[in-house]
């Protein structure tokens, strides 16, 4: 299990991707929609092989299933990193090792890109959605593609007050995600052309 990508969520496309270029002052280009469930973004490509995407539901798109993954239903307020997303090879092993409520496996595509998804039947992932979203990717990866910006992603703080249940499940040895104790939240500590960056 590696970490593949940020999500930040808005209430609207237009509110993400502002919060995301006002926080670390470079542009995000455009993605795409998801028709299964209804969304769209834009993407950064970050340093390392990471990517930030900015995503919100689509107002004019109707989904092919509910509940919205990223549990976007119920997404209200400012913008925020709402998840993130951890890869592995193997989805089906890695799912069958962790508890209820991961996801069940959903084959997602848009454009040439392919992909499965652990997708929880709520849209709410476990520890109020602190727990990564697990994917499989069947095609490219699309970071090599990404506009460099020149940033790159320092450290990841997933706070959660059952860090330790949370860190147990885990099989990740990226020093940069630190699992702590705390109220639940993410801080994700960014290197910019404009210095160090913070995104919440």
């Amino acid at each position: 299990m590696e970490l593949d990508h940020l999500a930040v969520a808005g209430e609207s496309l237009e509110a993400a991707v502002a919060y995301v270029e006002e926080g670390l002052g470079v542009p995000l280009q455009p993605g795409g929609q998801h028709a299964m469930f209804g969304t769209h973004n834009f993407l950064l490509g970050l340093a390392d092989g990471l990517y930030l995407e900015a995503i919100a539901i689509d107002p004019g798109a109707i989904p092919q299933r509910s509940p919205c993954w990223f549990d976007l239903d119920r997404f209200s307020g400012a913008p925020r990193i709402s998840n993130w997303i951890c890869r592995s090879p193997a989805l089906a092993g890695v799912l069958a090792q962790l508890p209820d409520g991961v996801g069940v496996t959903v084959a997602l595509s848009r454009g040439d890109l392919r992909w499965d998804m652990a997708v929880p039947e709520s849209g709410i992932l476990p520890y109020d959605n602190m727990f990564p979203a697990l994917i499989e990717w069947h095609s490219a990866h699309p970071a090599p593609r990404l506009t460099q910006q020149g940033c790159s992603l320092e450290r990841l703080v997933i706070a959660h007050p059952e860090a330790a249940g949370l860190r147990e499940l885990l099989p990740l040895t990226d020093t940069r995600v630190q699992i702590e104790s705390g109220a639940v939240g993410y801080e994700a500590h960014f290197m910019t052309p404009h210095g160090r960056r913070v995104l919440r």
